[in-house]
């Protein structure tokens, strides 16, 4: 498991000049290729110095995304849900209603301008605010997105809880991540959740964690402010 002290490379990831970047929550269920073109254009204002950085959380009505890598053989149900042809990397992953979505838009040009540190960086705050409710979570090697260990009497497997799938363009980030409050896990059948089959998916309702979206929110911030920083009151996009 990954220790809660910050590793060198992921201790990069908090701006020297301390400014905080914002945080905004939407409410209600955003519409999916509008949240694409405010994350576009507040990336690229980012970008030009404009705006400052921003933490975007909200709620999708039921979809999928397919990611740079997706395959068409891994969307099961085409029918079921809309399907959004993304930029983001990774492969097909779904959104919906129970499910945090957190877009994150950083200048990484002041957090250490490294990806790969970018990304173990977002899996240490999503595996921080899994702790914060007393679950235990790590990474797999070859595997993307956070997973828990599931066990009873003569069993065990692994389910995927939170997915990861950024894109970076003149070092600022933007897409982000996905962590599992209380979807409707029977809408993941559609698709081979990020092409892999032989895992599930779970959420802190069906691990037996009655979390509020207000209390995964909390938890999120605080995680967030241990490995990228502070955070302060922001819009969001309308």
């Amino acid at each position: 498991m990954l220790s809660q002290s910050l590793s060198p490379a992921v201790s990069k990831l908090l701006r020297e000049d301390g400014v905080p970047a914002e945080w905004a929550v939407s409410g209600g269920h955003v519409d999916y290729p509008f949240a694409v073109e405010a994350m576009e254009a507040r990336a690229a204002a980012i970008a030009a110095g404009e705006s400052p950085e921003l933490v975007w959380l909200l709620e999708h009505p039921p979809l999928y995304t397919a990611g740079v890598s997706s395959k068409d053989g891994d969307l099961l149900d085409a029918g079921r849900f809309p399907v959004h042809r993304t930029g983001r990397g990774g492969q097909f992953t779904y959104h919906g209603p129970g499910q945090r979505v957190v877009y994150v838009m950083l200048d990484l040009n002041r957090r250490g301008k490294d990806v790969r540190a970018f990304v173990r960086g977002l899996e240490q705050w999503i595996i921080g605010a899994l702790g914060e409710f007393g679950v235990p979570a790590d990474v797999r090697e070859g595997r993307v997105g956070v997973w828990v260990e599931r066990k009873g009497p003569g069993w065990s497997r692994e389910d995927k809880i939170a997915a990861i799938g950024v894109k970076v363009r003149k070092w600022v980030s933007f897409h982000g991540i996905s962590l599992n409050v209380e979807p409707d896990l029977t809408h993941f059948t559609g698709i081979v959740p990020c092409g892999i089959q032989e895992h599930g998916v779970t959420s802190l309702v069906d691990l037996g964690v009655p979390a509020t979206m207000d209390e995964a929110d909390a938890a999120l911030r605080t995680s967030f402010r241990r490995v990228f920083g502070e955070v302060v009151k922001g819009q969001a996009p309308v």
